[in-house]
């Protein structure tokens, strides 16, 4: 039986300007954010910093993950003007790098694909030098949707495999293996920078982890974060053990041992925690031209 958190995995509160600066801009905006939808530990910290990952098409999921606290249900929210409403966010908080995540929208014909392009190339206009890194669904394995949104340009393509083989059905219920690791090659090969992420503490056994790694080099992904699951509530998949941060550290030894240019790894890591750090070097953006 898993016992309370350990001290690594306690956040402390927020209480700085920024973050009160932060969530007057999101609730202004009419903005949500996967930092507060998903309950990312790192929210104190990052909309300290002003940062903050942006959510489009809503804040219900067409998905049941039994991993993620965002609300589940079919979604009555399209707002066409909400790409402009991010690209003037994106300005206020003079983000260098953007992050841009979803819902999955399974009721919508592209699953949401045109509306991604449009706040992709509402960023980029109003933004010119921002790094704009998109973290999205699997669009159910429509390679028209994917290159609708791969055709606006973002700088990182990110697609989260979240866990390992074996758990990918009664975890992510809807995605599967294949599906995201053609949705991250198909990026590489039109010659996107990649990025994926998995959880651990969530049933995976060692020699699993090194099959999901070695499997997303073989697609040649770039970069790789790995963090602790939490358990955001009492319906959801349990914590099956607290991984040590020096667990974390081995494998980000071995991440980048096989190639992984960047590999951000320890208890409190997201997928968009110090993004801007990890694409430090990767981009070179002169959009403007």
């Amino acid at each position: 039986m898993v016992t309370r958190k350990p001290s690594w995995l306690r956040a402390k509160l927020p209480t700085s300007a920024g973050y009160r600066e932060t969530t007057e801009l999101v609730h202004n905006h009419e903005l949500h954010t996967v930092c507060k939808s998903a309950q990312c530990p790192n929210m104190g910290e990052c909309w300290s910093r002003r940062t903050a990952t942006l959510m489009i098409l809503g804040n219900t999921c067409t998905r049941a993950c039994t991993f993620c606290a965002i609300t589940t249900g079919m979604p009555t929210e399209l707002d066409l003007g909400e790409p402009a409403r991010v690209a003037d966010a994106v300005a206020k908080m003079n983000l260098k790098h953007a992050v841009i995540t979803s819902v999955s929208r399974d009721d919508l014909k592209d699953g949401g694909a045109a509306v991604w392009a449009a706040t992709v190339r509402a960023i980029r206009y109003r933004n010119p030098h921002t790094g704009i890194e998109i973290l999205i669904p699997d669009f159910l394995g429509s390679s028209e949707s994917l290159n609708t949104v791969l055709d606006a340009k973002p700088d990182i393509l990110n697609h989260n495999m979240e866990t390992i083989r074996r758990l990918q059905r009664p975890i992510r219920k809807t995605a599967t293996w294949d599906r995201s690791l053609g949705v991250l090659k198909h990026a590489k090969q039109r010659g996107f920078i990649t990025k994926s992420g998995i959880m651990l503490g969530i049933g995976e056994k060692k020699e699993e982890v090194f099959e999901v790694l070695q499997a997303l080099r073989e697609v040649d992904c770039n970069i790789l974060t790995i963090g602790q699951y939490l358990q955001p509530n009492s319906r959801l998949a349990p914590v099956d053990r607290w991984v040590t941060p020096e667990e974390f550290t081995e494998w980000k030894t071995y991440g980048l041992s096989i190639g992984f240019t960047v590999v951000e790894s320890g208890p409190l890591v997201r997928s968009s925690y110090h993004a801007d750090e990890q694409s430090a070097g990767m981009l070179n953006i002169n959009h403007g031209s």
